[in-house]
């Protein structure tokens, strides 16, 4: 059977997240019935990262195997015009190796967390950012960002519901910059992450934005590995994950704006 690599975009917020449930609605359930629609027999897809409800998504990865063999582009153009009615669309598709899993081969994984930092809260945006009305310091935002970036055991920055064994990462970049239309902007990048990972580093952010937290306040919560040391966890709304990069692949160059109106 022909495996597909599929890249993804979609918007978070009229589903339970990205893995099918059975009474909620998903992501992956949706282009599943629309791959159906295609090839007239059920199919399983598998994805890259398992996003939570109300997180989106502009470069997500999942491949999938097809009972025939399609060229990419009429895979890509099925699919969309399956879930026509539906904020999901297949950016691409390309037929690969039987070795190729979306998961399992992936080597970086990269999130946006977008945060709209002004004293008007946000109308077309609503739901695509986190809206914090007092001013944020985004250089000091950024140091203690920098205490967090390496190897470290991340159990402070986990939900106590994370199924992941091993609580140690390796956080290759996490950075804080300012981005357009009074949006602050934390970029991460891993091989993995742990459950609620990067919303609890938004949250923790945050604090020492409003001059609440210090770096070394942050350096202490890690230090702790407990997960009452956390700051608050971020809303979803912000959330984006924007590409997963592969073996062989070159450097991906992520979009600076995702979902900009």
């Amino acid at each position: 059977m022909p495996r597909y690599k599929l890249t993804i975009e979609y918007d978070g917020r009229p589903y339970a997240g990205w893995q099918r449930q059975v009474d909620e609605p998903s992501v992956q359930a949706v282009i599943e019935r629309a791959a159906e629609a295609l090839c007239q027999e059920p199919v399983t897809l598998f994805g890259a990262g398992r996003t939570d409800s109300g997180v989106h998504a502009t470069g997500q990865v999942a491949h999938i195997d097809l009972p025939k063999a399609y060229g990419g582009d009429t895979v890509r153009d099925a699919l969309n015009a399956h879930m026509r009615d539906e904020p999901v669309v297949i950016l691409s598709a390309e037929e690969v190796g039987d070795d190729f899993d979306a998961r399992f081969s992936a080597r970086k994984r990269w999130y946006l967390y977008r945060i709209l930092n002004r004293r008007a809260p946000a109308a077309v945006r609503r739901g695509r950012v986190w809206w914090v009305s007092k001013p944020l310091d985004v250089q000091t935002m950024n140091e203690a960002a920098e205490v967090l970036a390496g190897t470290h055991d991340f159990t402070t920055f986990r939900s106590t519901h994370c199924q992941a064994k091993n609580p140690i990462r390796t956080l290759e970049t996490l950075t804080v910059m300012e981005g357009p239309e009074d949006e602050i902007h934390i970029t991460a990048m891993a091989q993995s992450f742990l459950h609620n990972q990067i919303r609890s580093f938004a949250g923790t952010l945050k604090l020492v934005g409003e001059g609440r937290w210090t770096a070394m306040d942050v350096k202490a919560a890690l230090e702790a590995r407990d997960r009452k040391a956390c700051g608050p966890v971020a809303p979803p709304d912000g959330l984006y994950l924007t590409a997963v990069e592969y073996t062989n692949e070159p450097k991906r160059t992520l979009p600076p704006y995702p979902g900009a109106d």
